[in-house]
């Protein structure tokens, strides 16, 4: 019989740590959209140092850790309610794999990670900041120094004079969507129903920090059994009010040149069947951002690119021409708008469909305050009975483009020599023709993000897998981590690709490990080009000569021009347990994919990219993006850069 409450004697309690009742709180938790219901905490990720292993730690062996689950239920009290616990190497990758996870689920489950207090936390804050930026779930649990301060300071305890509530988590309330520290246990009821809240909302998602003091997450309390009830969290789908659904069928049947800029909100809605359904009706073209590129297969009649600094000249033609500029769920970056200038007809409004007002605000937009695929569906039918379609002409224009764009596409994924060295374009090119619409890709920094949406052919919904909100370097690897365990249980796996220069390689190869560990096919291609190639491209571009920018010796006036630093990236990845496949040549690197495709476990192909020429390269920029030069300088590389960027400056404009 259970215990009871004294102050409810019929309320049944059972008395748990703060941290055991937490796991067996999220082990109950649930989220349902369209039918369909999963966990929304499907795995605990976690690092254990002396701010969480004897709360959270052991809270998580109770819980029948492990990815199986194992033990004997403990506190997760049966097998359907264990939580898995999953081992990382480095708490920023660990956030990273948690999202990788949570955007191959459709934001509808996500995972937890667990980490000491001290710097243990603070490296959560670049993975939560990436998390929120993109808008994707992740519940974050850093140990904090004690609630009761017995000892004052307490080790990796930041002391602030002003202030004696202040730890180093409060670095995460400005990347988290919503932030709590729990200083008593009957404090976590309230605020964990928080968390799931945040979680589970369309509009409001991202990082949820709830910050755990080390001695509050060992202290027992009697907790009502009702906490312990499997919870659903329904994630809504909004439907548009009447008024912004009339003026935005008003404002699309007065446009004559209509585009569609689909972004993230497209594939977190599950909307694309229905924008097919829209572009069919209607045949407006479709571009999309990096987040939204997949909206549409690329061999869809109305599918024209990516569009922005990184997109199509297909789409950035339409952008500079149309009238009407329809956002769906996306965040108009300024990668997106060229910083302003991309937008150019004189006459060119806005509408916007997405789930937060805040975004379908922005560029003085009509808004369309919404799910995506409600919206859509509304939007399609109130269109059905006026006979709306675009001028056959304006069809017969982008369709054209779009045709003469895929010729550039194949100059620069052709591959004339197959004993050359590959450009990184054509190693594009070779895993374009090795693929089927299962492979998914990741990537996120570095020049790949321009070179794969301006020319990868993306086949199904989710095969295009970059992460361009925060743009950040060593995503790559524990992403793919998260994908594939978002992924479990199809036969055959689908194939991960984690796409990573050098550069990034060098910033956060630890998972590694765990993909080693937990047997994931994960297949990572590393491309040596000796340098950051997207920056020193860029800082070529404004002035500072490739300051910086190369991995060479120093020279002997102290510069970088040098040979080549002796770093084996290949020998890297096999002595973390990987197997790695060099390639030399084109033709060597063409075996080299495939059988990675093929294995069965994870699998590294090692090239080293040659610099291509402005024929067989990738097409350069086909819109701006401002990053401001130098006003003065005495370089005159420097001051040439400056003078062009007075230029493009003077074509922005304010959309009001």
């Amino acid at each position: 019989m259970s215990p009871t409450s004294p102050a409810n004697p019929a309320c049944p309690t059972r008395r748990l740590t703060t941290a055991q009742a937490l796991v067996a709180f999220l082990a109950r938790q649930y989220t349902e959209r369209d039918g369909r219901r999963q966990r929304l905490i499907s795995a605990t990720w976690g690092i254990f140092g002396h701010g969480n292993v004897a709360g959270i730690g052991q809270a998580l062996l109770e819980a029948g850790g492990g990815r199986s689950g194992g033990g004997n239920g403990g506190a997760g009290n049966g097998a359907a309610h264990r939580m898995p616990y999953l081992q990382g190497r480095n708490e920023q990758a660990m956030v990273h794999a948690a999202v990788g996870y949570a955007r191959q689920s459709g934001r509808l489950s996500a995972h937890a990670v667990t980490t000491s207090i001290g710097p243990g936390a603070t490296n959560l804050v670049t993975g939560a900041a990436l998390a929120t930026i993109n808008r994707l779930p992740v519940l974050l649990l850093p140990g904090d120094t004690f609630a009761t301060r017995p000892a004052d300071p307490v080790l990796q305890q930041l002391e602030v004079e002003y202030a004696g509530d202040v730890s180093v988590n409060d670095c995460l309330r400005p990347v988290s969507r919503y932030f709590d520290r729990i200083t008593r246990p009957e404090a976590l009821i309230p605020a964990a129903l928080q968390a799931m809240r945040v979680l589970a909302d369309p509009a409001g998602t991202g990082a949820v920090t709830l910050a755990l003091p080390q001695d509050v997450q060992a202290e027992a309390y009697d907790w009502p059994e009702e906490f312990f009830a499997e919870r659903d969290w329904h994630v809504r789908r909004p439907a548009p009010d009447a008024h912004e659904r009339e003026a935005a069928v008003r404002a699309v049947r007065s446009a004559r040149r209509p585009l569609i800029v689909a972004g993230g909100g497209v594939r977190h809605s599950a909307a694309e069947e229905t924008l097919a359904a829209f572009t069919a009706a209607t045949r407006i073209p479709v571009a999309s951002t990096q987040a939204g590129k997949g909206a549409l297969r690329h061999d869809h009649p109305a599918d024209v690119g990516g569009i922005g600094h990184t997109g199509t000249a297909t789409a950035d033609e339409l952008a500079r021409t149309a009238d009407l500029v329809i956002g769906i769920g996306t965040r108009f970056s300024d990668f997106t708008t060229a910083s302003g200038t991309l937008f150019a007809n004189p006459a060119v409004r806005f509408l916007h469909l997405n789930i937060t007002g805040f975004d379908a605000h922005k560029l003085a937009a009509l808004p369309l305050v919404a799910d995506a695929r409600a919206g859509l569906e509304a939007l399609t039918a109130a269109l059905a009975g006026r006979g709306y379609r675009v001028d056959p002409a304006y069809e017969t224009e982008y369709t054209g483009a779009k045709e003469a764009w895929e010729e550039r596409v194949e100059a620069s994924f052709a591959t004339p020599d197959p004993t050359a060295r590959p450009t990184q374009t054509q190693v594009l090119g070779l895993l374009d023709a090795l693929v089927t619409e299962d492979d998914i890709l990741i990537n996120a920094a570095g020049s790949l993000p321009g070179d794969l949406h301006k020319l990868w052919r993306t086949r199904s919904r989710d095969q295009y897998h970059v992460e361009y909100g925060y743009s950040c370097m060593g995503y790559e690897i524990p992403a793919a981590i998260g994908v594939l365990l978002a992924a479990e249980g199809r036969t055959p796996r689908r194939p991960v690709w984690a796409l990573v220069g050098d550069g990034t390689y060098l910033m956060n190869p630890t998972e590694i490990v765990t993909a080693v560990q937990e047997n994931l096919p994960l297949k990572l291609v590393v491309l040596q080009n000796h340098g950051y190639a997207s920056i020193g491209g860029l800082s070529e571009s404004v002035g500072a000569e490739r300051f910086g920018t190369a991995y060479r010796h120093r020279d002997a006036d102290g510069g970088f021009t040098g040979p080549p630093l002796p770093v084996d990236l290949a020998a890297n990845a096999a002595s973390l347990g990987m197997r790695v496949l060099r390639a030399t040549t084109v033709d060597d690197l063409r075996t080299a994919l495939s059988e990675a495709r093929d294995a069965g476990g994870p699998t590294c192909v090692y090239v080293e990219t040659e610099t291509p020429d402005t024929v067989s390269g990738p097409p350069p920029a086909q819109a701006w993006w401002d990053v401001p030069v130098a006003e003065t300088a005495s370089r005159p590389a420097a001051v040439k850069a400056r003078e062009e960027y007075d230029r493009q400056v003077a074509a922005r404009r304010r959309h009001l």
